[in-house]
């Protein structure tokens, strides 16, 4: 495949030629004997972007599953809508709830809600699930209640806290077909991804491996996960509310850097980040430890980070997503400190970004916009300090995944993971958004073509 006339990125206007095996050439190169060839019309040609933090499975899950939280639904009255005009007549499942909506309701409030069908809505933080009585008389059936079911008086209250695995087990969910997501993803240009599930271990892996295999997962992957998983980052999942014990989680980190894994640990909250911080500069670092979220960070947070050579993957789509939300919830002195971006590349600090999806937008150029602005979706702002350029932006995902202070670049021997897009650079950064990409290639090979902005490839003459 030759690319001719393309905007390649930090190199300049050159033809660029690839394969299977990678980039072969990049100059002024002429067409080979039945070489396919694409004009790229003087528009820039990416490295294809890579999602630092996703949760693949539950993106593909969600596509059978009912939005319950802002900004779709903002009222219980809304909510009882959506869920008693839910097609079928199995489990209904809910995502993405925010007590905002109607607090945190038990089983008999979620009755006056959906009482025809066993119903289980997943909060927003991915951390607790809520039962209708009908859904929690399933989940129980012939099981003791695991230890993470909340109980009011010797009775479940159908709030269930951090049990996922006990949950996928007790259901005999099967994991997820790839296709659709991966194909959204394509279209916006990723070509890569880290999954950052925290349960993540040998089945999954065997999982994606077989999804890759078979052409539903079409992007590279990285697997972080558990000690079990034995490659990837070994992920600290914390919880500010359940804290793990100190000693423990130094074991568990020392043990992650003798089988030469990083950590990488959730850190939405500032007791969160305290507690990582403590258990790693305790346990020694190693290259490629990583704070996930980086949610509430203040300077003496950051300098710590920065002395223990520690890399940022945050979600800057937060602010544009639930920014007005935080501004109700969050302090106002902590305001400023939500998801920074500047501050941590001032630090020194290799800063790149994940989608956390479901539980944010899958689209990256959405991320790279409210990078660039820290606008939320009724217009106000939140941190103007922490704005990054268009180029700061779109570094965020062509960050090396292996080496997140590494950033990856167009030359011969790289991968043929490109990001096509319609404009040159110049007047594409001016408005980052998803219309600007015009195909996405994965090892050489075409996987998406917008059809608004398509091409056509051309066969050299033989």
């Amino acid at each position: 495949m030759l690319i001719q006339n393309a905007e390649v990125w930090q190199t300049g206007l050159a033809d660029l030629r690839a394969d299977n095996s990678g980039i072969v050439a990049i100059g002024l190169l002429s067409p080979q004997a039945g070489e396919e060839v694409i004009d790229a019309g003087g528009a820039a040609l990416l490295p294809g972007l890579h999602d630092h933090h996703i949760h693949l499975a539950a993106t593909a899950v969600r596509r059978q599953s009912i939005v319950c939280g802002p900004p779709e639904v903002r009222a219980a009255a809304d909510l009882a809508g959506r869920l008693q005009s839910a097609p079928g007549n199995g489990w209904l499942r809910g995502i993405l709830y925010h007590e905002s909506v109607a607090g945190l309701p038990d089983a008999r409030e979620l009755d006056a809600l959906c009482s025809h069908r066993p119903l289980r809505i997943q909060h927003r933080s991915g951390r607790m699930w809520l039962f209708n009585s009908a859904g929690l008389e399933l989940i129980l059936t012939q099981d003791m209640p695991p230890p993470g079911l909340d109980m009011e008086h010797g009775k479940p209250t159908g709030r269930l806290f951090d049990e996922d695995t006990w949950l996928r087990t007790k259901l005999g969910n099967s994991p997820p077909d790839f296709t659709a997501v991966s194909g959204e993803l394509a279209a916006f240009g990723v070509t890569g991804l880290t999954d950052m599930s925290p349960s993540n271990g040998p089945v999954m892996d065997v999982h994606f491996a077989k999804e890759q295999a078979a052409g539903r997962l079409l992007q590279t992957v990285r697997l972080a996960g558990t000690l079990a998983l034995g490659s990837g980052p070994a992920k600290l999942h914390l919880h500010e509310n359940a804290l793990p014990d100190f000693d423990e989680t130094v074991a568990f980190v020392r043990a992650a850097h003798a089988a030469r894994r990083p950590v990488a640990s959730h850190c939405t909250t500032e007791t969160e980040l305290v507690f990582a911080l403590a258990a790693i500069a305790e346990a020694g670092t190693l290259r490629g430890d990583r704070i996930e979220h980086a949610g509430i960070a203040r300077d003496s947070h950051i300098a710590q980070m920065a002395e223990l050579g520690l890399a940022v993957c945050g979600q800057p789509h937060f602010i544009a997503e639930r920014g007005d939300q935080y501004l109700t919830d969050v302090e106002p002195d902590l305001i400023p400190l939500l998801y920074r971006q500047a501050s941590f590349l001032k630090a020194g600090l290799p800063l790149s970004a994940g989608s956390d999806a479901p539980f944010g937008s899958l689209d990256p150029w959405l991320a790279m916009q409210s990078a660039m602005t820290r606008q939320t979706a009724e217009g106000r702002s939140i941190g103007a300090q922490e704005t990054l350029t268009p180029e700061q932006a779109v570094a965020l995902y062509l960050a090396d995944p292996d080496d997140l202070s590494r950033q990856r670049t167009l030359e011969i021997g790289a991968p043929a993971d490109l990001c096509l897009l319609n404009q040159p650079w110049q007047t594409a950064r001016k408005s980052l958004k998803s219309h600007l990409v015009r195909a996405t290639f994965i090892g050489g090979k075409l996987v998406h073509q917008s059809p608004g902005e398509g091409f056509a490839g051309v066969q050299a003459p033989t």
